[in-house]
């Protein structure tokens, strides 16, 4: 029900933008959103999206990915470690955009969503303190998970 949901407003955004709804394009979609809450590089979802969609290349991955972040349907993170990861947006999870942040372990390098955005406030002091709109953000808190404390007691 939620995939259909998502494919519908990939369409609705696609003809917007006077772009064609594809099969590929589609099926990128699908693979970030049956592995939601993991943080893909490209070719991650390459040999995802290559076992149904063999004839894929793994440059048409990088531009899909690339029209769906512009049109803010996935996110991109850069998580320092030399790749640039997606996930599905959150436009597409609840319909309003919304920033979560990412709790990134230096102990065994698992990343953790926090989608407590407490950031509004700040955003609304720059805007009238500044006058600057601020469109989008990111944020990282670098730490140890609670395996990793564990494992240093």
């Amino acid at each position: 029900m939620e995939e259909k949901k998502t494919e519908e407003l990939l369409k609705k955004k696609l003809k917007e933008k006077g772009l064609k709804v594809t099969h590929q394009r589609l099926l990128i979609l699908s693979v970030l959103e049956q592995n939601n809450g993991k943080h893909m590089t490209a070719e991650d979802i390459y040999e995802l999206v290559s076992e149904e969609c063999p004839e894929i290349g793994l440059a048409t991955v990088y531009r899909t990915l690339q029209l769906l972040w512009d049109m803010q349907l996935v996110d991109r993170i850069n998580l320092d470690d030399g790749c640039v990861r997606y996930e599905i947006g959150h436009l597409l999870k609840d319909g309003a955009k919304h920033n979560h942040h990412h709790l990134i372990c230096r102990g065994c390098n698992k990343v953790i969503p926090f989608d407590d955005d407490l950031l509004d406030n700040l955003e609304r002091h720059i805007e009238e303190s500044i006058g600057f709109h601020v469109l989008d953000h990111e944020l990282k808190f670098y730490g140890l998970c609670r395996e990793c404390m564990k494992k240093t007691k």
